[in-house]
């Protein structure tokens, strides 16, 4: 099964994307995550993608387009994979259903979460997250039980250097509105988006919404 997570940064995709891989069993791909730890790493790739995500661009698809399919050979993938910043404009979407062609594969669902832009500003600021196992916390909604430790791994948070400036996270939002918005009407015309709306206004997290997917899938 091949899912897709849509949705502007801090509205729950990772967060989401976590309780479907411990549901279904099948991996994460994260694009954020691969870049990151390139940058980290000093490679090449790192390199050139920390030209743009430093601007708060995003990175091209010569970059990102075969880096995933390459991610999706792995042999973990073999069941499926849930994939979380990628997509992000039509052009990669038809990569996507290009890439998934050539394996007799195609895109089942895409779930596409929407929150308020002043929750999600505030989500950003206080999101912490885990470096060694990618656990994400929030110092509001869902803090580690002690504080700024992972609960699974003990390691020590960190806050992200791209959710530190409000300014540098509207920018973020405004490019997700010009370049990713688009893909909701794409996947709704194929016939695979569920729209969630996560708001702490209506007291539902991505947890609560995550278990009624699951459900549905393991009929």
């Amino acid at each position: 099964m091949i899912i897709i997570m849509l949705g502007a940064q801090g509205t729950g995709k990772g967060t989401m994307a976590g309780y479907l891989v411990a549901g279904l069993g099948i991996p994460q791909i994260s694009t954020g995550d691969i870049f990151r730890a390139n940058i980290q790493n000093q490679t090449e790739l790192g390199i050139e993608a920390d030209k743009y995500i430093s601007k708060g661009e995003l990175v091209p698809d010569s970059i990102t387009v075969p880096m995933v399919a390459n991610r999706l050979e792995e042999e973990d993938c073999q069941d499926g994979a849930i994939l979380d910043g990628f997509p992000r404009t039509i052009e990669q979407a038809e990569s996507l259903k290009e890439i998934l062609a050539k394996k007799d594969k195609k895109v089942d669902l895409v779930i596409n979460l929407t929150t308020p832009r002043e929750e999600i500003i505030d989500r950003m600021v206080t999101r912490r997250v885990c470096p060694n196992c990618k656990a994400t916390f929030n110092t509001k909604l869902c803090p580690p039980k002690v504080e700024g430790i992972c609960d699974n791994c003990g390691t020590a948070l960190v806050q992200r250097d791209d959710d530190k400036d409000p300014k540098a996270i509207e920018k973020r939002l405004q490019i997700y509105e010009e370049k990713t918005m688009p893909l909701v009407e794409y996947y709704q015309k194929e016939g695979v988006l569920r729209t969630e709306f996560i708001s702490t206004s209506i007291n539902r997290l991505a947890k609560e919404a995550s278990e009624e997917i699951l459900a549905e899938l393991k009929k």
